[in-house]
């Protein structure tokens, strides 16, 4: 099991790359978080084998068809144990 700490930057907010990084997550059995961030950037942690955790970083240089990515960031991190793969949207106050 790894963990990953992910930033991807470019024209990444608005163009549903936090759902299509969820059903990705989903599909290959990884735990963890995607948010928007205020820099216009998206964060990711992943919790997964080897493989998918992979497979992730190589979809999120790419993302989905909107979005140009124009740099990724990646850390490996602690596990975490997450239990499942959830967006994480704004708090409204």
């Amino acid at each position: 099991m790894k963990h990953f700490t992910i930033t991807v930057y470019g024209k990444v907010q608005g163009v549903s790359f936090r759902a299509a990084t969820k059903a990705i997550a989903d599909q290959l059995s990884i735990k963890g978080i995607v948010k928007n961030q205020p820099d216009g950037s998206v964060y990711i942690e992943a919790e997964g084998d080897q493989f998918s955790v992979n497979y992730l970083l190589d979809w999120c240089k790419e993302g989905p068809d909107n979005a140009v990515v124009e740099k990724v960031d990646v850390s490996e991190g602690e596990i975490k144990n997450y239990l499942n793969f959830e967006i994480v949207k704004k708090r409204r106050i």
